[in-house]
């Protein structure tokens, strides 16, 4: 099935400490009941080992959105900023954010 209508927002986290793998998958449940997300998916580096896949990250947030603005309106939600502020800068290193719209 092709998605239409769709805004991807795929984000990739590396820990500073393994250990803290646990926390900041807490603190990414919390992001679930913010109601500007369609869909939200929240993983770890799937058991495939070919060339052209990238397993350096720890904890990856996938989520769709109606539309940018559905997802803009996310990115200053009050829980998506305590989130950013209390999980994500204090338990990263590097965090990637990769977004999509449809063609």
């Amino acid at each position: 099935m092709l998605l239409e209508n769709t805004f991807t927002h795929h984000v990739h986290f590396w820990l500073t400490n393994k250990a803290d793998k646990d926390k900041l998958i807490e603190g990414l449940k919390t992001l679930i009941p913010i109601p500007h997300i369609r869909q939200i998916h929240i993983g770890v580096p799937a058991e495939t080992f070919r060339e052209v896949i990238d397993r350096s990250y720890d904890v990856s947030l996938l989520l769709l959105f109606d539309s940018p603005e559905a997802q803009e309106a996310y990115q200053v939600d009050a829980t998506h900023q305590i989130f950013a502020n209390e999980y994500a800068k204090v338990l990263c290193s590097k965090v990637v954010v990769q977004d999509s719209v449809n063609i």
